[in-house]
């Protein structure tokens, strides 16, 4: 029997070619790696690699084993964790807006199954006020949206600042109506946007009006004006205005975790808590693609 751990660097090494690589990625020491790989090799008795001072490559042999390897890993992995994860069972009816859905929600929610195999996790992606009431009406167990600062509602993961952000170089004009992308309405971003600029007394136009925050970061990129993100959720290809844009102040909004009162509280209660561990559910990946409103 192959120690998964030994396939998993293995794997790790194949698909990088590269023993440093595959440490950072694994986050292991590069001896580590190179143990593992000469464990493995040495157990199934062939070089895996051929490897020199610039360059790693696969044999044969390693050609087959790296096929082999994903095959026993896609059968261990799922058996491990249905008899080591928790007993917990039944249906989690659960709900994320489109642009939560893009940070580390998705490896939340992977890792969540892992240990919790016996839930059966339904996953609906829309707009915040559309997935409040589907918790309120029994429809959603729990959702993971965005409400007004302050407002006290459901569990706070944390609190974020909105901001405005467009392509580099794009500047505000003094006296001409500030260029708007925005949500179709109901949502909170394009709310608390168009009230900032009134009360500032600043015009403004609506140059795209949109379903989903691909719809948001597509005309952005576009430079057809300028849109509303929270500040950790600003894709790596736009940026945030500076004070000298002369824009007003957008305020906070929070993240939170609303539960249906009719819910099963065990699995409720063990979505909630991995969220809550994992820190800093919106510190991943910048934003790339789904559809929805926020």
């Amino acid at each position: 029997m192959y120690d998964p751990d030994q396939l998993r660097t293995f794997l790790a090494v194949a698909q990088s070619l590269s023993f440093t690589k595959a440490a950072a990625s694994l986050g292991i020491r590069q001896p580590t790696v190179s143990q593992h790989v000469r464990k493995l090799e040495q157990a199934v008795g062939r070089p895996l690699f051929i490897r020199d001072t610039r360059t790693v490559t696969l044999t044969a042999d390693g050609e087959a084993m790296a096929s082999f390897a994903r095959s026993i890993l896609a059968a261990y992995e799922p058996a491990v964790a249905y008899f080591t994860g928790s007993g917990l069972s039944g249906r989690l009816r659960f709900g994320v807006t489109d642009d939560l859905a893009l940070t580390s929600v998705p490896r939340i929610l992977r890792d969540f199954r892992q240990l919790y195999p016996r839930i059966a996790l339904e996953l609906t992606v829309s707009q915040s006020v559309t997935l409040q009431r589907r918790v309120e009406s029994g429809h959603l167990d729990v959702a993971f949206v965005k409400s007004t600062a302050g407002e006290g509602r459901g569990r706070l993961v944390r609190r974020d600042r909105l901001v405005w952000a467009a392509v580099d170089g794009t500047t505000v004009e003094p006296g001409r109506p500030v260029p708007l992308i925005v949500y179709q309405a109901p949502s909170l971003s394009r709310s608390l946007g168009v009230q900032a600029l009134e009360s500032a007394g600043l015009s403004y136009r609506v140059t795209c009006t949109v379903r989903g925050v691909n719809g948001v970061i597509a005309a952005a990129r576009a430079g057809l004006g300028i849109a509303i993100f929270a500040r950790t959720m600003v894709p790596e290809d736009l940026v945030e205005l500076p004070v000298s844009a002369r824009l007003p102040e957008l305020g906070e909004i929070d993240l939170v975790l609303l539960t249906s009162a009719r819910a099963a509280a065990g699995p409720v209660d063990a979505l909630i808590a991995a969220i809550i561990a994992s820190g800093n559910p919106m510190g991943a990946a910048p934003l790339k693609g789904v559809v929805g409103r926020g």
